[in-house]
C-alpha cells in the first residue's frame, strides 16, 4: 500500500494549486480534476500523479529546493534595510548570508525588539527623512525595505523622482540614490498591483527607471510555497543597478515540496524541534467565547445555529457577501490564514483550532517562521502589530538566498576580469601609464 504522505487532501491540494475549494469540486465535477478514495477512511484524496499535470503542481514535485539551500555568500555582502518592522526580513535575510549595517525602523517597541534580539545591528529608532545614505555610498551592496503603499498627487501629469516628495516611497528611493547598491529589494501588499488603477505601480517603475536601476518585472509570492504554514501574499520588486543588468540575470526562488499546515507550525515536526511554548495572548468576552465554542475547526459563522448566528452577526446577517473571516477558527491540517495585527477582530477572527481563544504571540510568531527565541518587546497589542506585519522569515529566507545567488554571480564576474587584466599585457602597459 502506498504511503499515507503520498496522499494531499482537498484542502492541500487547493492550496497547491492556487485554487479555492469550490474551484476545486467544480474540476472534479467536470472531469478535469478527479480524487480517488483513500484506502483506509474512503476520504477524497489525489496523488502527485495527478497534480504533476498542473504547473504549480509539477513546480513543487520538480523543485530545486534543496539546491538552493545550499547556496552561501562568496564574500560578505553588506546590506540596509528600511521600515524594518520587528525583523522578519532582515532576519530571514542575514539567515542567508547579507550583513546589515544598517537598519531603520520609527516605530520605538520595534526597534527595541531588533535591538534585544540582535545586539550588533545598527538599529536607528528615527524617522527615515532625518536619515543621510550618502555616507553609504560605494559601501553597500543591498538594500531592502517594505515602503508602505501610497497614492500619488498625479495633477494630469507624469511623476518623476522629485514629484513624489511626501510619500515613504521617495524616501525609499532618496536612499537607493544616495547609497547606489548594486541591487534593491522592495516589498508590499499584493494591492500594490492595482493601486489607483495601476498608476501607483506605474510611477514606482518611472521612478526606478530614472534612479538608474532596471526592474525585474514585479512578483507576487505566495508564502505558503515558501515553507510557511500561512496563506499570505507579498509583491516583490527587484531593481538592479543598469551597469549590471543587462549581464546578470535574477532567478526567483523555487518553491519547497510541500505545502506545509498549522500543525507543522505549533506542534514539534519540520519547522519546530518542540510544540509551542506557552505565552501571553488576548481573551474573548464571555458570551464571544460560548458563541465560538461552537464553531468546527476550519469553520466560520454560517457553521453556528441560525439563532447563533443572528446573534454574532447582528445587522451584517443580512448583508451580501461571505464575510468569511467572521467567527473563524483556524484548522490544524490547513494553512493559517494571513494574521493581521491582532488576532481577536471581528472581521478576521483568528480562533486557535481546539481551545476557543486568540491565538497567542508565540503562536501567531511561529506561524510567521520567527524562531521561538525571537523576543517581542512592547505591550500585548503592539507585540501582535509587530508579528502581523512581518515579513515571513522563511519567506524572506528563500529571497535572500536568490539574491545571495544573483550577487555571487556579480562577485565571480568581477573577480573573472580582474585576474583578466591582470594577465593582459596591453592592460598592464596603460596601468604603468
Amino acid at each position: 500500500m502506498l504511503e499515507q504522505e503520498l496522499f494531499y487532501s482537498p484542502a492541500e491540494v487547493a492550496d497547491m494549486l492556487s485554487i479555492s475549494k469550490r474551484t476545486l469540486l467544480s474540476w472534479e465535477n467536470s472531469g478535469k480534476l478527479v480524487p480517488k478514495q483513500h484506502p483506509d477512511d474512503q476520504t477524497k484524496v489525489y496523488t502527485k500523479s495527478d497534480l504533476v499535470k498542473f504547473l504549480p503542481g509539477f513546480k513543487m514535485f520538480n523543485t530545486n529546493w534543496a539546491a538552493e539551500m545550499l547556496t552561501k555568500p562568496i564574500r560578505d555582502f553588506y546590506s540596509i534595510e528600511l521600515f524594518a518592522g520587528a525583523g522578519g526580513l532582515a532576519l530571514g535575510l542575514e539567515k542567508a548570508g547579507f550583513k546589515a549595517v544598517l537598519l531603520n525602523e520609527i516605530d520605538k517597541d520595534a526597534c527595541q525588539t531588533m535591538k534585544t534580539n540582535r545586539p550588533e545591528w545598527d538599529v536607528r529608532h528615527d524617522d527615515i527623512a532625518n536619515i543621510d545614505f550618502k555616507p553609504f555610498a560605494g559601501k553597500v551592496d543591498f538594500l531592502s525595505g517594505g515602503f508602505p503603499c501610497q497614492a500619488f498627487s498625479y495633477a494630469g501629469k507624469k511623476l518623476g523622482f522629485e514629484d513624489i516628495r511626501g510619500t515613504l516611497f521617495y524616501q525609499f528611493a532618496r536612499a537607493v540614490k544616495e547609497a547606489q547598491p548594486k541591487v534593491f529589494l522592495g516589498e508590499n501588499v499584493r494591492g500594490l498591483l492595482k493601486h489607483d488603477n495601476g498608476r501607483t505601480l506605474d510611477t514606482i517603475k518611472e521612478v526606478i527607471r530614472d534612479l538608474g536601476y532596471t526592474l525585474v518585472e514585479p512578483r507576487v509570492l505566495k508564502a505558503v510555497f515558501f515553507m510557511v504554514p500561512q496563506k499570505r501574499e507579498r509583491l516583490f520588486l527587484v531593481g538592479i543597478r543598469n551597469d549590471l543588468a543587462q549581464k546578470f540575470k535574477f532567478g526567483w526562488p523555487s518553491p519547497f515540496s510541500r505545502i506545509l499546515l498549522l500543525r507543522d507550525a505549533l506542534k514539534a515536526g519540520i519547522l519546530f524541534p518542540c510544540d509551542v511554548p506557552v505565552s501571553s495572548g488576548q481573551k474573548y468576552p464571555k458570551r464571544k467565547k460560548e458563541i465560538l465554542d461552537h464553531v468546527p475547526p476550519g469553520g466560520y459563522w454560517r457553521d453556528l445555529p441560525e439563532d447563533l448566528q443572528k446573534e454574532y452577526m447582528q445587522g451584517s446577517y443580512f448583508l451580501q457577501g461571505g464575510k468569511t473571516g467572521m467567527a473563524r477558527r483556524l484548522s490544524y491540517d490547513e494553512p493559517s490564514l494571513t494574521l493581521t495585527c491582532a488576532p481577536a477582530q471581528k472581521q478576521t477572527e483568528r480562533c486557535h483550532p481546539e481551545e476557543t481563544r486568540p491565538l497567542t504571540v508565540r503562536e501567531y510568531a511561529r506561524i510567521q517562521t520567527f524562531p521561538d527565541d525571537w523576543h517581542f518587546c512592547g505591550s500585548l497589542s503592539s507585540q501582535y502589530k509587530q508579528i502581523g506585519n512581518a515579513v515571513p522569515v522563511n519567506l524572506a529566507f528563500a529571497m535572500g538566498r536568490s539574491l545571495i545567488r544573483l550577487f555571487n554571480d556579480i562577485e565571480e564576474d568581477i573577480v573573472r576580469e580582474s585576474v583578466s587584466d591582470e594577465s593582459d599585457p596591453i592592460k598592464q602597459m596603460e596601468f604603468a601609464f
